[in-house]
């Protein structure tokens, strides 16, 4: 990892701002932008690092010492991002979700489809079993598009789940956190509570997330050191699957209002039977943007 420098912890703010924004599109995922950006290994060492041997670290060196073996730096910088986006970049995106959908979506689906490459060139070695895995993880990974939002329900044992799910989908490539809330039904009772200051329910959620992200971390941190190709094979199969939930022109099936929130069911269709405007032109632009930029990032990285 080397000595960082205050111009790579900008670099790695921008990578939380870049998760921040793909995590308000319901279908992108914070994890796959944390792949492409070349952070993903680390993100899930250092969540797995925060155990209670960093009271020990702190007892032993200090705070200066539990703040190194908690790779405090990366984790401040990078979660700076998530926040800095989810406060602002957020607005835009759900204008643009509002407004210019199709270019929206045309966007992450190039991004996305590019991602699909690099994760996958980075299984060093195809057999039997990774191509099963790469098919196991591109059929959960389209079921779950394809599934029908739920009632609400909130009982406090089920928000405690509905906040692990949730967090372990939004590190794992191609699924959504916020996705997976509304397939829960838990989506405009996390939304409502937020609104209505009920701390019982967010700190319900609050917990469930933490769990979640902690004890996923661990079974990702021990996948990747034990089956890495496996991994990396379900991973690329999660975000292959996941291409149906973002791809651009959609039918609209069904209206459902949860709260201030309006959660559409709607069906894949070509661009020659799409409702709107179709902006084909445009669409393959804003795709091929996407898709280059993958590239683009890539390559500085490597350069690095």
């Amino acid at each position: 990892m080397g000595t960082r420098r205050l111009k790579d912890y900008v670099f790695i703010t921008l990578k939380g701002i870049a998760m921040g924004a793909a995590d308000v599109v319901p279908g992108v995922s914070g994890g796959t932008i944390a792949f492409i950006s070349g952070i993903y290994e680390e993100l899930i060492t250092s969540i797995n690092n925060i155990n209670l041997g960093l009271i020990d670290s702190f007892k032993i060196s200090g705070f200066k010492g539990f703040w190194t073996a908690a790779n405090g730096n990366f984790l401040l910088a990078l979660f700076t991002g998530i926040f800095i986006s989810l406060f602002s970049l957020a607005t835009l995106v759900s204008w643009l979700l509002e407004n210019e959908p199709v270019l929206l979506w045309s966007f992450f689906f190039g991004l996305v489809t590019a991602s699909v490459f690099f994760v996958g060139k980075e299984i060093t070695k195809w057999n039997l079993s990774t191509i099963i895995a790469l098919l196991f993880g591109a059929i959960i990974a389209f079921y779950i598009t394809t599934l029908p939002p739920n009632e609400n329900i909130d009982s406090l044992p089920f928000m405690f789940l509905s906040g692990a799910f949730a967090v372990c989908a939004m590190i794992l490539p191609g699924i959504s956190g916020a996705f997976i809330l509304v397939l829960l039904g838990s989506y405009k009772t996390i939304l409502d509570a937020v609104h209505e200051k009920d701390f019982k329910i967010v700190i319900t959620v609050a917990i469930g997330a933490i769990f979640g992200l902690l004890s996923f971390a661990r079974l990702l941190k021990w996948m990747f050191n034990n089956y890495k190709n496996l991994t990396l094979a379900l991973l690329t199969g999660f975000i292959i699957g996941s291409l149906n939930k973002i791809w651009p022109w959609k039918r609209v099936l069904e209206t459902k209002v949860f709260g201030e929130k309006t959660i559409i069911i709607d069906t894949n269709t070509s661009p020659f039977n799409y409702d709107g405007d179709p902006q084909i032109l445009y669409a393959i632009i804003a795709a091929l943007v996407g898709f280059s930029l993958i590239f683009i990032l890539e390559k500085t990285a490597s350069k690095k």
